[in-house]
């Protein structure tokens, strides 16, 4: 069960992670569309959904019922560095992606 959780885990970051990238991708290159929308609309969910589980994804709880190993990345396939820095890697690119997303809209006002 521990890898079934760890393969959902995984595949569920990659999309956010992409997203992250996309939505500074998008801010550096004055790109404003649908897909912009809709994925700034997932991160501040995920993000919703991390704040009110005191910043922990709703499957770590879950994981720990499958293993006692408690490494940064026992619960995902991520490098241990990875998993540990995750949020403070890929919140960053996404603040700085909303940032300039915010800066390029207010020009074209």
């Amino acid at each position: 069960m521990i890898k079934i959780i760890k393969l959902v885990h995984t595949i569920i970051w990659a999309i956010m992670a992409s997203a992250s990238l996309y939505i500074l991708y998008a801010g550096l290159t004055n790109t404003l569309n649908s897909t912009l929308l809709i994925l700034i609309i997932l991160l501040a969910t995920e993000t919703t959904v991390l704040l009110f589980n005191k910043w922990t994804c709703p499957l770590t709880p879950l994981a720990e019922k499958y293993t006692k190993n408690r490494s940064h990345n026992f619960d995902i396939y991520l490098p241990n560095w990875l998993a540990k820095y995750n949020k403070i890697i890929f919140g960053t690119i996404f603040v700085i992606g909303i940032i300039l997303t915010a800066m390029n809209l207010i020009k074209k006002i």
